[in-house]
């Protein structure tokens, strides 16, 4: 992204002498944000100016298992390419071990989004607030809590107990910066972040992943009571497995709301699934993946604690309850 954005200023500066810039490439994940899609959304939906869009797309949805109709897109997408080798793709996409998103973004050249990704974009988008009805101080709320030390992100991720609505308490990201090679959280500002939680919100459930940070957990159940703070180990698979699904099916159906935090939204939209005997859970697409997911496994604790604490009958509660010493 920095090279496409360095080489574009440096065109935009010269344009007026001749300056152009080609991109060629395959169709887009549009979970990815890539500068595929920016190119695209610039030139076809806000109509930009200097941008000449040539695309060739196979008619969507063919059905992978007929042959005829993968020769017949393959055709279409590849047009007057006289030297591409029709029969040698209608084999790679009839391979069984050709994905369908594979078959489609990089042989039919359809845009399409990863078979194995958790969440469908347009249906995160439909489940966006546009802050009509804001976060205020004082709104019963669930938070869940997903921490790390160096590698991984650490992540709190709230959700409000009357409509679900998701939102970002805090996100702690290893900038992988070289010259930060013993980059750690910030503990105290993660601690901090709780704190100003719990004075802010009435939380009613926190939901809390215990690796690492334990022994804070424990100190907060202790400060904010043991009836409001719970461990919640991910690595049980049946209970995330439930949990995962809970979530998954309220934003299909919109029974879900976000505030569109960019960060979050990027983490949703990372998650890919992996499948274990007891279901589906998330996961990164791959072990040394830059791509991150810890506000998405906080908002599945969240989206779970919120459900518990309606269940304990927490969205009826008039007070909140005080800790004494």
């Amino acid at each position: 992204m920095y090279v496409w954005e360095t080489l574009d200023r440096n065109v935009q500066k010269t344009a007026g002498a001749g300056s152009r810039l080609i991109e060629t490439t395959n169709a887009f994940n549009p979970n990815e944000a890539s500068i595929a899609q920016r190119t695209y959304e610039a030139a076809m939906e806000f109509g930009a100016k200097g941008i000449l869009y040539d695309c060739r797309e196979a008619v969507r949805d063919i059905d992978l298992k007929d042959e005829s109709a993968v020769r017949a897109g393959v055709i279409d997408a590849y047009g007057d390419s006289h030297w591409v080798d029709v029969d040698g793709i209608v084999a790679a996409v009839m391979d069984p071990r050709t994905s369908a998103a594979v078959a489609y973004r990089f042989y039919l050249n359809n845009i399409q989004e990863n078979a194995d990704g958790w969440l469908v974009k347009t249906e995160w988008d439909a489940c966006f607030d546009d802050g009509d009805d804001p976060i205020l101080p004082g709104d019963q709320i669930a938070i869940g809590f997903d921490g790390s030390i160096r590698g991984d992100s650490t992540a709190i991720v709230g959700a409000r107990l009357r409509d679900g609505k998701l939102f970002m308490l805090g996100l702690w990201e290893n900038p992988r910066n070289p010259k930060q090679p013993d980059w750690e959280v910030d503990v105290l500002a993660v601690e901090a972040a709780v704190k100003r939680a719990f004075e802010t919100y009435r939380v009613e459930w926190m939901y809390a992943d215990p690796p690492y940070w334990q022994e804070a957990i424990g100190r907060w159940a202790i400060e904010y009571g043991d009836d409001r703070v719970y461990e919640y180990w991910t690595n049980k698979p049946m209970r995330m497995c439930e949990a995962t699904e809970r979530l998954h099916s309220a934003v299909a159906v919109g029974d879900v709301k976000h505030d569109g935090n960019p960060d979050l939204t990027r983490h949703m939209l990372n998650a890919v699934t992996r499948e274990v005997p007891q279901g589906l859970l998330i996961t990164k697409d791959s072990p040394r993946s830059r791509k991150k997911i810890d506000a998405a496994v906080c908002a599945i604790l969240a989206f779970e604690a919120r459900a518990d604490a309606i269940a304990d009958g927490r969205l009826q509660s008039k007070r909140r309850r005080v800790v004494g010493f």
